[in-house]
């Protein structure tokens, strides 16, 4: 009766706090922020100008508790960032505890035995977590794929004898995101009088890409000891279009490999299911008895197990 009572209890928080993260979603604040940096515009000075976060995100600008919790040990507002989703630390973790408060509801509304809610609970709060990972690891993927085109129009921007922020300003203008925006804001940072070293720098450790280092040192280092810029980007994307060839050929050689992987990682969950539906007293063992827990959470870690070794097999570094 007191496990039911806190686990009603934690759903209540958990609905509380997915009803404050939509509330804080969709507060518009963007008037305000507007109306403020337009006075830093007109009243500050240049130098005020630079210590300001004119071109963060709102994010950024406001930090919670959990901002203040995870910034020594994860940073989430530059996860967050990277996967390009508006939400603050705090907003992700209240979106995180109320998928974990529905998962756990849906449970204990189900046939499902109820020893098992708090395991619900923990998958539904890797969700938002794992929605962000992948979608921040295709959004670097992509500007990834990006970084080569890029490269190619600074060059060609230099030899028509364009500066080197003119040519930012091409790739944030022609280009389509996600490369645009970081070169459109490194571009406008150096125009609000940001020296470009500390713009360039800003971006890689926004994008953790390491061509996009590569660029970022040959930028700085010829702005200090001159040299042929557009030739050092022309080799640059060559060599980066290069790993791009090698790993597409990684990948068709690897394809078999992560076929088998994902049939022997999905076939144990599809079978369970359908001997539940088939035969659920027959199935329900494993959850009822101490010997079938024993054995289903064994079965969990050889999962588990068996995903990191065909993970480490089929990976390979370029």
């Amino acid at each position: 009766m007191i496990i039911q009572i806190g686990i009603l209890v934690l759903v209540f928080a958990c609905a509380a706090a997915l009803v404050g993260a939509v509330a804080m979603f969709f507060n518009n604040k963007s008037s305000t922020e507007m109306e403020e940096r337009l006075a830093i515009l007109t009243t500050s000075t240049t130098a005020e100008v630079e210590n300001t976060t004119l071109l963060s995100y709102a994010r950024e600008d406001e930090r919670g508790l959990a901002d203040s919790l995870f910034e020594n040990f994860f940073d989430v507002n530059r996860f967050l960032s990277q996967a390009d989703l508006p939400l603050s630390a705090s907003q992700f973790l209240a979106l995180t505890l109320a998928a974990a408060g529905v998962c756990s509801l849906a449970w204990i509304v189900s046939p499902l035995p109820a020893s098992l809610t708090p395991l619900a609970g923990i998958v539904g709060a890797a969700i938002p977590f794992l929605f962000a990972f992948v979608r921040r690891r295709r959004r670097l993927g992509k500007f990834a794929e990006q970084l080569p085109g890029a490269l190619e129009l600074i060059s060609r921007a230099l030899r028509a004898g364009h500066s080197l922020a003119s040519g930012f300003s091409m790739v944030g203008g022609e280009m389509s995101e996600p490369i645009s925006t970081e070169f459109a804001r490194c571009y406008e940072q150096q125009n609000l009088g940001i020296p470009l070293e500390e713009a360039l720098e800003g971006m890689t450790e926004r994008v953790p890409n390491l061509d996009l280092r590569f660029f970022s040192t040959a930028v700085i280092l010829q702005r200090q000891t001159g040299g042929d810029l557009a030739e050092i980007l022309d080799k640059i994307g060559h060599l980066v279009r290069e790993r791009f060839k090698i790993y597409g050929q990684i990948q068709a050689l690897t394809g078999e490999g992560r076929l088998s992987g994902i049939v022997l990682l999905a076939l144990p969950p599809l079978l369970f299911v359908v001997m539940h539906r088939l035969n659920a007293d027959y199935v329900n063992v494993l959850f009822t008895d101490k010997i079938g827990q024993q054995l289903l959470g064994g079965a969990i870690l050889l999962q588990l197990l068996g995903a990191f070794v065909i993970k480490k097999i089929i990976t390979i570094k370029v």
